[in-house]
């Protein structure tokens, strides 16, 4: 019996030009390359300019995507971004993007936040419309500027976060509905709002009329991580019925090198089967996983055919898993 998949056709990414290294952070508050690569494993982010946007990451990528999907404008039915950094606090940054892609009138857009599950959680939605015929192709970005909302005095939080855009175009395909699939084999996401004080922002529209900065517990966000990032795994490849020693590629969210080297031991899965990003890109929130994936494919470390699991977490708590052959 046929069934109708999600297939992976186009990724794309886009990354500010302007880098910062963990020597420039040590002139801006009291650190050293030494102190933040230890405890996370990072040692440059990318960092908008003044005068970049969320939306224009958000357009290059979506581009490069169309580009390597061979796809047009024309084609996307749906276009749903992941952000907790949109341009405006509305309309929805994904209906500008929309407009500077040129998408036809009558396309759904809109934003999702769901922080650093964001991607995982908008590729749901995604996949489930084009399982239920509603749409047959759909483009996905997870971006953010989380420079805008970081306290740069805060040495423990302003180490840790980058900017980009990461995009997945997803196509309707008729697969046999078995596990050796091309698609999408299995999503699950997740969120415990008791929470919630532990990752946020300290302000807001309705709150008191401001962005504010991010606030962070890094000790019960590291707690919480680890296990909510090996359950999106888990409970994804038990959905999917694939043997965690069947997948080529474990892509986490890139928080920190201490949690994913921690994930990745529980899970008893080998470090060469680990994608690591976090080095050089920081943690970009909703756009860590698409970069990472971008990144791996553009480089032809993914390739078609390998089985990819992900799993993400972060403020909410939110968190979740997917698992597809590329």
């Amino acid at each position: 019996m046929s069934l109708i998949r999600s297939q992976l056709v186009g990724t794309g990414y886009s990354l500010p030009a302007k880098v910062l290294t963990n020597d420039d952070l040590s002139k801006i508050v009291e650190t050293n390359d030494e102190w933040i690569s230890t405890r996370t494993g990072i040692r440059s982010r990318h960092v908008a300019s003044d005068g970049e946007y969320t939306s224009d990451f958000c357009v290059k990528a979506a581009q490069m995507a169309m580009q390597n999907a061979q796809m047009t404008a024309e084609e996307i039915d749906f276009i749903i971004l992941a952000t907790v950094t949109p341009d405006n606090t509305f309309p929805s940054c994904a209906a500008k993007i929309s407009k500077i892609l040129g998408l036809r009138s009558g396309v759904a857009a809109m934003d999702i936040n769901a922080a650093c599950s964001g991607f995982v959680y908008a590729t749901q939605i995604a996949d489930n419309m084009i399982r239920l015929g509603q749409i047959k192709n759909a483009l996905v970005i997870g971006a953010e500027t989380l420079s805008r909302i970081t306290d740069w005095t805060d040495r423990n939080t302003c180490v840790l976060f980058g900017d980009g855009a990461g995009a997945a175009i997803y196509k309707a395909a008729e697969c046999e509905g078995k596990n050796t699939d091309t698609g999408i084999l299995a999503t699950k996401i997740y969120a415990d709002g008791s929470q919630y004080d532990k990752l946020c922002s300290d302000s807001g529209v309705s709150f008191n009329q401001k962005s504010g900065f991010i606030h962070m517990d890094g000790k019960e966000v590291f707690k919480v991580a680890v296990p909510s990032l090996v359950q999106g795994v888990e409970e994804t490849l038990a959905i999917a019925n694939v043997d965690i020693n069947d997948v080529d590629w474990y892509i986490p969210h890139q928080a920190n090198l201490r949690i994913i080297d921690s994930v990745a031991k529980k899970l008893e899965l080998d470090e060469s089967k680990v994608i690591v990003t976090v080095d050089h890109h920081g943690n970009t929130s909703a756009a860590s996983i698409p970069l990472a994936l971008a990144e791996s494919i553009e480089s032809g470390k993914v390739k078609k055919g390998d089985l990819v699991a992900f799993s993400s977490m972060g403020a909410g708590f939110t968190w979740g898993g997917m698992v597809i052959r590329i």
